[in-house]
């Protein structure tokens, strides 16, 4: 199998904090690029064609994966998007990976645990004014308005949670969301809530996620999952 090219890990608790934000899963996340190598020959012709950066982000994050894997004892392989970009994750594991500039990540656990996890950072910065209007519904404006600053960009981290859930959300339902589709109740504490405002009666009881967020070394990143339903469990 491929070597994972092991990763600079920040110090202290941050780094605690960041991979305790799916209780029961596990985060390995990368300050550095494992090199081209590190992928499966089947991951290399996926981005045979794309930039360096790209290359390197595409494997890095699958580095990190398996990682994440090995520490759950599932084997070295690779990790294909599907059809759709999402990635086909090995039978029994649900999982999401993330990466913005300067950090990469990957989250896993058990499906007999999760039905769904999502996982996703970004530059910890000022939301653009036009993309706030479409990020931010107006119920979740009113609620960020009582919240004060704390030197935090509310609208980046609504932003950031939102991602998490629809990269939980996606791989189930296989059904494209808006922004305005799902509505985030943050906590100060650094917790959320979500809910996927779709009308399907196929999804009555999938929409509603549990999510963390942390700020620290200019970056957000948030994670959202929904557990496994009582028939999955083993």
């Amino acid at each position: 199998a491929p070597p994972f090219h092991k990763a600079e890990q920040p110090p202290g608790a941050e780094s605690r904090a960041r991979a305790a934000l799916v209780p029961g899963a596990t985060l390995i996340e990368s300050f550095a690029d494992a090199p081209t190598s590190a992928m499966f020959p089947t991951e290399l012709q996926i981005v045979a064609t794309s930039s360096e950066q790209r290359r390197r982000e595409f494997g890095t994050v699958r580095a990190c994966a398996r990682a994440a894997l090995a520490s759950i004892g599932v084997g070295a392989q690779p990790i294909l998007p599907d059809p759709d970009g999402a990635p086909r994750w090995p039978e029994g594991v649900v999982g999401s990976m993330t990466h913005c500039a300067g950090y990469r990540a990957a989250v896993v656990a058990r499906a007999s645990d999760f039905l769904a996890i999502g996982l996703d950072a970004e530059p910890h910065d000022v939301l653009p004014e036009a993309a706030r209007d479409l990020v931010v519904r107006k119920d979740e404006r009113a609620l960020l308005s009582e919240m004060g600053s704390r030197n935090v960009h509310w609208d980046l981290v609504i932003f950031c949670a939102k991602e998490a859930v629809y990269k939980a959300w996606f791989p189930v339902a296989r059904r494209w969301l808006e922004f305005s589709d799902v509505r985030i109740v943050l906590d100060v504490d650094g917790a959320f809530e979500a809910r996927v405002l779709d009308p399907h009666p196929a999804w009555a009881s999938f929409g509603f996620f549990s999510g963390r967020w942390i700020t620290d070394r200019d970056l957000v990143v948030a994670a959202a999952w929904a557990p496994a339903r009582e028939g999955d469990r083993s």
